[in-house]
């Protein structure tokens, strides 16, 4: 899941953050944990994690309050071994409160491909479930769904 390496180009950099969306999709914390390097260092909120134990633990607990998680990311700046994406992504908690959560994320990538940095702003948006827009089957978001621009967003 490492590949493509930096230096990245627009076309890797776009392939790494669909790698990154497919791999959040799959609600799968082992998997994803993989991306980042085994010392890797996030700032999600206002929560840290340290490597990949702690992405495991903190992507666990993630998934179990967020139900219905379905995410895009798009790219938004890349140079050499850095990444720059904004993002959003709906779910609904144990009441069936729906949200969209809107965000941003600085990456910095090693020579392997692997994330040593993630830093995430997150913000949550209370919404309606009509007003929904992420209506794929639970996994990746098929490639012909809207990104985040086609939708507005």
């Amino acid at each position: 899941m490492a590949a493509p390496f930096p230096p990245f180009t627009h076309e890797t950099a776009t392939q790494k953050v669909r790698l990154a969306e497919d791999g959040w999709n799959s609600r799968d914390p082992a998997k994803v944990s993989l991306a980042y390097s085994p010392d890797s260092k996030w700032r999600n909120r206002a929560e840290f994690a340290n490597g990949r134990e702690e992405i495991v633990a903190f992507l666990t607990r993630k998934w179990a309050k967020e139900h219905e998680y379905r995410l895009i990311k798009e790219l938004w700046a890349f140079t050499g071994d850095r990444i720059a994406v904004r993002f959003a992504y709906e779910w609904h908690d144990d009441s069936g409160n729906w949200f969209r959560s809107y965000g941003n994320e600085n990456w910095a990538f090693d020579e392997k491909g692997e994330m040593h940095h993630r830093y995430a702003c997150i913000n949550d948006l209370p919404i309606k479930e009509s007003d929904r827009k992420f209506h794929w089957p639970l996994g990746r978001r098929p490639d012909d769904h809207p990104g985040l621009s086609d939708l507005g967003l």
